[in-house]
């Protein structure tokens, strides 16, 4: 794997959400293609080359433990999930062996594939964040950065140290767009996260 070091990667799933927008429960357990969405993510991670998925669990986490096959992947609980999505970020990145990259996925990207996670690894470049970016649909021909992002094993304790409430990474990389390399995944999907009952229609889409 081309990733420019040593080091390998732990996926992490974050999937600790109500779904409070949607309106449908824990977006984990949207169903995608015959099974519940949680399990067609965490398998594009591990397939696309992550050595390790650790898994993020919160509201309806006793439903998402008994209703998707997880058996693979090691499960973590967030108590506080409502703070935000930034304590899960926390949780999953402690859960992850201190020598490892950050690979981090949201479960309610449907659209993430095996070629996105491996492109985003075999283009990373050492003391770097790689970020997948999207087609922003305009005619600027401009780029849209999403998820997954791929955080250096030498980045993990600074960005950790601006993660709180619902910013998870953000805050970081707004501060420091000199360490961000954006790569292309326009050609695996839209990037799209389903948020709304409008979005919907992401969950019927064909590879």
């Amino acid at each position: 794997m081309g990733n420019g070091s040593q080091a390998r990667t732990t996926g992490i799933l974050l999937a600790a959400g109500a779904g409070t927008r949607l309106g449908m429960g824990p977006k984990a357990l949207l169903p995608y293609r015959g099974r519940p969405l949680i399990e067609a993510v965490a398998d594009a991670l591990l397939e696309g080359g992550c050595r390790e998925v650790v898994v993020v669990l919160g509201a309806g986490a006793a439903d998402v433990s008994a209703t998707a096959n997880l058996d693979r992947y090691r499960t973590v609980v967030n108590r506080d999930w409502p703070s935000g999505m930034g304590s899960s970020y926390l949780l999953g990145s402690s859960s992850a062996d201190p020598a490892d990259h950050l690979l981090m996925a949201l479960v309610d990207q449907p659209g993430l594939t095996a070629g996105t996670v491996g492109r985003l690894l075999s283009a990373h470049r050492p003391g770097r964040i790689t970020a997948a970016a999207y087609d922003d649909g305009g005619q600027s021909g401009t780029l849209r950065r999403g998820h997954p992002l791929l955080i250096d094993v030498t980045l993990r304790a600074a960005v950790g140290s601006t993660v709180h409430g619902d910013a998870g990474a953000r805050l970081f990389l707004q501060a420091h767009p000199e360490l961000v390399d954006e790569v292309d995944c326009s050609d695996q999907s839209t990037g799209e996260d389903v948020d709304t009952p409008e979005q919907l229609y992401l969950l019927r889409q064909r590879p």
